[in-house]
Formats: C-alpha cells, sequence, structure tokens
C-alpha cells in the first residue's frame, strides 16, 4: 500500500490526465448531463478504490474506459429498470403518432451506424471517436488484440453492408431520394 501522500498525488496526476477524455467517452453514450456526469464520479471513485490496479502512463486512459464502460452498462441496467413503464408508454404512443422519414432526418452513415449491433457500434466508437489503437480497445473490452482486430473487421465489413443496402435502397425508390435531396438543399 502507498503512503497517503503518493497515493493522493499518482490519483491527482491520473484525473488530471484522463478527466477530459474519460468525460467525452461518457458523454457521447449517455442522453443527460448529470447522467455523464454520474457515471465519470463513479468511474473514478472505482480509480481511487483500485489505484494499484491501474496501469501506468498511457495505459491509465484505457483502462478507465473499460471502468467507465462498466460503470455505463450498471447505469444503463438502472435506467431500463426504472424507465419500463416510460418505455411501454412510449411505444403506445408510438403507433398512435406517425414516426419521422428517418431518411430526410439524417445521412446514410448515420443511419447504417445506427442499424449496426450495440457492439458493432461501440467498437467503431471507441475507433473514430476515443481514437483508441488495437491494444487500448482490447484493454477496454477485456479481451485481446487478436479478437479486436477481427471484431473491428467483421463491424467495418457490416457498415459497409448496411451502407451498400442503404443506397440500393435510395435506387429501388429515387422518389424518396429526390425528397431527402430537396429536403437537405
Amino acid at each position: 500500500m502507498r503512503p497517503p501522500d503518493e497515493k493522493r498525488r499518482r490519483f491527482e496526476e491520473i484525473y488530471a490526465a484522463c478527466h477530459d477524455p474519460v468525460l467525452g467517452y461518457v458523454m457521447r453514450r449517455t442522453s443527460d448531463g448529470h447522467d455523464a456526469a454520474d457515471v465519470l464520479a463513479e468511474t473514478f471513485l472505482v480509480a481511487w478504490r483500485r489505484l494499484d490496479d491501474v496501469p501506468p502512463g498511457d495505459q491509465a486512459r484505457p483502462w478507465l474506459y473499460g471502468v467507465a464502460r462498466r460503470v455505463l452498462a450498471n447505469h444503463h441496467r438502472g435506467e431500463r429498470r426504472r424507465t419500463a413503464l416510460g418505455d411501454r408508454l412510449r411505444a403506445e404512443l408510438a403507433s398512435a403518432v406517425r414516426p419521422p422519414d428517418r431518411l430526410a432526418e439524417s445521412g446514410a452513415v448515420a443511419d447504417a451506424f445506427r442499424s449496426l449491433s450495440d457492439d458493432d457500434r461501440e467498437l467503431l466508437s471507441l475507433v473514430g471517436w476515443e481514437g483508441l489503437d488495437a491494444g487500448q480497445i482490447a484493454t477496454v473490452l477485456g479481451c485481446s488484440r487478436n479478437a479486436v482486430r477481427i471484431r473491428l473487421h467483421r463491424a467495418r465489413k457490416r457498415l459497409a453492408r448496411a451502407l451498400e443496402a442503404r443506397d440500393a435502397h435510395t435506387e429501388a425508390y429515387p422518389h424518396q431520394a429526390r425528397i431527402v435531396k430537396e429536403e437537405h438543399a
């Protein structure tokens, strides 16, 4: 066990170096700032409690992403339990009200990305938004680098297929494509 002053100094260094990237990671995965603040606080609480387990140097950030990922999973599970009634009411309202046209609402990449599984979106987000390499992603996900490379390759292929399918849909329904183009002009 480290002396209290050394432990505090190390935690403050980790906090200063990793606060903003971890906050960005959490904010992109929560629906509001209050939830993001709660998840961020819980992530750094875990880091404080397990400070001896936090890897040194640049490896602290991916380790914290892994902690944040697990805290987010717990948060989302709790959120689902607390909002079961709200979900049911939203489903009933959705059937009574016509949803907006998703093609007119966003671009092809955003639509294709949303069509992917949660795991594929998380993996592609870790590369695209967080700028992590395969080794760092392996730390976040708790798997091997090779598994990350394979999963990333497959996720990219699924994204490409989703984009191709969207392009085929646009070609099959040119009237809809024209409406989308006019609305974005």
